[in-house]
């Protein structure tokens, strides 16, 4: 139930460009993310799009607390 709410959440964020960035990521990793990754990706839906989009696109530098190797994964998986 978590991860597909999660799942639900990540392509329902209010824009289009964070839907498509975010939604595709968590396509492709839900199955695999443990506890404490499921609770990142929790905190990441909680941030104003704006935000989170520069930060994935490289655009502005990732806050430290938000600069962990599952984020740096999806900025990987974002730029193909």
């Amino acid at each position: 139930m978590r991860r597909r709410r999660l799942l639900f959440r990540a392509w329902h964020r209010g824009t289009r460009e964070m839907d498509l960035i975010m939604g595709r990521f968590m396509d492709s990793v839900i199955s695999d993310l443990s506890e404490a990754e499921l609770s990142e990706c929790e905190r990441w839906i909680e941030l104003p799009d704006p935000d989170l989009y520069l930060w994935v696109t490289g655009e502005e530098p990732v806050p430290r607390e938000f600069d962990t190797p599952l984020f740096r994964r999806w900025r990987a998986f974002h730029r193909g």
